[in-house]
């Protein structure tokens, strides 16, 4: 039997969208015959001082986003060419560890700052590796992703392909897969654009923020007797669940209350509307299950693309206030539901929901081309 392709997905725990691609890129490569390892060089190689980083991160764009955006504009300036940190050199000497126990055939980051790695490992070993570079955001593309040096740019949409070309990078160099979200998406069955919509189902991801909750679950359920409210709390859990307990109680027979799940796929699937934060991930399972979305939080620099997509799709806008959120389902709602059958037609117009496949067919076939 022919050997098996190995390849090696890097991720790290800073925002979902890098890990929700490394693992349905794994999802999708493992289902054409080839063999994946998943890997956050970050968190095994420095637990600790990646575990309070995240906390950190998690806080500042929860809490401070614009301490956050000042933070992300200025890594724009950082050179990541060079091992000028402790941290770096940890990681980098990890990395090149794993490289040398795995031994890949090719090797997929979804975060910028490996491939500055693996282009010093390569010139030290003297034996390069295919690199596919996975940017796992829209339009606003920071510096540290334009400047990785990878043999592929593997990117979520022809918009944000145009930018990176605008923005020097050759044209062959990247290739529009889409985000490489769940290849379940692509077997399942959205929500009609003549469904009638009563109720409205409305999909509702709060942050961290305990406050937000009730008032913006007040101001959609206000909005329109019609709509019928699914809040899923994730982590948060624990934090949310006594204010969510409380909104259910308030609206008898129109609120559903769900914690973690594994069936986002299937939810998002089934709702008419979701309303979120502008992560990567979110924003591009809304696409890809044709749901039309409003965004409640925005982290300014990293996630403004996000919600360029949408809006220039014409499949959703920012509503960051409870009124906000009330005037837009009102709106949509209006004339039958007219504006939101407009933004299904965009989000079946644009036709995304097989990224990691799409993605994981372009990967191998690279490789099956090398001599």
């Amino acid at each position: 039997m022919p050997e098996k392709q190995r390849i090696l997905i890097l991720t790290a725990a800073f925002g979902e969208g890098h890990n929700s691609a490394a693992r349905n890129l794994s999802l999708a490569l493992d289902a054409m015959g080839a063999q994946t390892r998943v890997d956050d060089p970050c968190v095994i190689s420095a637990p600790n001082s990646t575990a309070l980083i995240q906390w950190g991160y998690r806080l500042v764009t929860t809490h401070f986003p614009r301490i956050w955006e000042a933070i992300y504009r200025g890594t724009d300036e950082c050179d990541f060419s060079k091992p000028n940190l402790p941290l770096m050199r940890c990681l980098e000497s990890y990395l090149e560890s794993l490289v040398g126990e795995y031994k890949p055939h090719a090797i997929v980051s979804t975060y910028p700052i490996y491939a500055y790695f693996l282009e010093r490992i390569f010139k030290e070993t003297g034996k390069r590796l295919p690199v596919f570079t996975v940017v796992t955001d829209s339009i606003e593309i920071n510096a540290s992703w334009l400047r990785a040096p990878t043999d592929y740019f593997l990117v979520t949409d022809q918009i944000t392909r145009e930018m990176m070309h605008y923005w020097g990078i050759p044209e062959e160099k990247i290739i529009d897969t889409g985000f490489p979200v769940n290849p379940a998406f692509s077997e399942l069955n959205p929500v009609a654009a003549d469904d009638p919509c009563d109720p409205f189902r409305v999909l509702y991801f709060p942050t961290a923020k305990k406050p937000l909750v009730r008032r913006h679950s007040r101001a959609l359920l206000d909005s329109s007797p019609d709509v019928h409210l699914t809040i899923v709390m994730g982590k948060n859990f624990r934090l949310l669940q006594s204010r969510a307990r409380e909104i259910k109680a308030a609206y008898p027979g129109r609120v559903r209350l769900l914690g973690w799940t594994r069936k986002v796929p299937q939810l998002l699937n089934k709702h008419h509307m979701v309303i979120g934060k502008a992560g990567g991930a979110t924003v591009h399972e809304a696409i890809a299950a044709r749901c039309p979305m409003l965004i409640h939080h925005l982290v300014p620099g990293q996630e403004e693309g996000n919600l360029r997509l949408l809006q220039q799709l014409g499949a959703g806008d920012l509503a960051e206030q409870p009124k906000d959120l009330t005037e837009a389902i009102t709106q949509i709602l209006a004339n039958r539901a007219a504006k939101w059958r407009a933004m299904k037609a965009a989000l079946a117009a644009h036709n995304r929901n097989d990224g990691a496949i799409t993605a994981a067919k372009f990967i191998l076939n690279q490789i099956a081309s090398l001599p």
